[in-house]
């Protein structure tokens, strides 16, 4: 992997060269390994969290890692491009705009001691501002190769804190085009709902069950790429022990076999969409 700055990620992408990277400030990874008409993001795949907030932070290491997406990105890594967060989001929040990207709380706890410092709060937004700049860069291309792109925005989140079942796999959809994409979420839903798990873990899914599909990330690209669909697909973290922090490889590495099979599929059928 190499280590590339913003500017010569974005010279890649313009001249369609396939490239693995870490930006030069270990904000966030990029892989192409071809120009396919898919992405694959994980905006909260990231735990990094700079020194310099360590001693302000009233959060501990396992609170943030509660709270981030682990293992996303290890879920489709074997997909053709992939673009991951590196940062905790507990820095700064990729999937939320630019103004409300920095938490002064988290959960219901305040997150710092003192009130960050202007430099530190410019330090992570110009993170925050790369990243985009890159996925303005690449979702370009790919739509204009193409005519049309699909992005599948990978997220987990917590069911322990739900006092209710939910399931094991949400789609969020309230921002996108669904008059237009309803029958291709309908059949990404499906096709989730069918995976085969280790342990006894039963796959359900549901639409704008637990989360409804509100994140910047999804929003960004929905708002800038007429052709572009995003599907916030946030798994349960029925991959780990939420309590203990202790991850079941058994279950990332299937899901991550399933996904290697089902995202082409959603992928053709996207292409043969209208």
């Amino acid at each position: 992997m190499l280590k590339l700055s913003l500017e010569n990620i974005i010279s890649n992408i313009r001249s369609k060269i396939p490239f693995e990277a870490v930006s030069d400030d270990y904000s966030f990874t990029i892989k192409i390994e071809e120009y396919a008409p898919y992405i694959c993001g994980a905006v909260h795949d990231g735990h990094q969290f700079r020194r310099s907030l360590w001693e302000n932070c009233l959060h501990t290491e396992y609170d943030r890692w509660y709270e981030e997406d682990p293992c996303t990105l290890e879920m489709v890594r074997t997909h053709p491009i992939t673009i991951a967060g590196c940062d905790s989001r507990f820095e700064y929040d990729l999937n939320r705009a630019p103004d409300s990207a920095i938490y002064t709380d988290a959960w219901g706890k305040p997150l710092w001691k003192s009130p960050l410092p202007g430099e530190e709060r410019s330090l992570s937004l110009q993170k925050h501002s790369n990243f985009y700049k890159v996925v303005q860069a690449l979702v370009h291309q790919i739509e204009t190769k193409y005519g049309k792109a699909i992005v599948f925005d990978m997220h987990s989140f917590n069911w322990r804190r739900w006092e209710r079942e939910v399931p094991t796999w949400n789609l969020g959809t309230t921002n996108i085009d669904n008059h237009r994409f309803e029958g291709l979420v309908k059949a990404w839903c499906k096709k989730l709902g069918q995976m085969q798990l280790p342990n006894g873990i039963v796959s359900t899914s549901k639409i704008n069950d637990t989360f409804q599909g509100n994140g910047y990330f999804l929003k960004y690209i929905t708002n800038n790429f007429g052709n572009t669909l995003v599907l916030a697909t946030e798994i349960s973290k029925v991959y780990c022990d939420e309590l203990t922090g202790i991850l079941y490889p058994e279950v990332v590495r299937s899901v991550e076999k399933q996904l290697k099979e089902l995202i082409p599929l959603q992928v053709k059928a996207f292409q043969n969409s209208i």
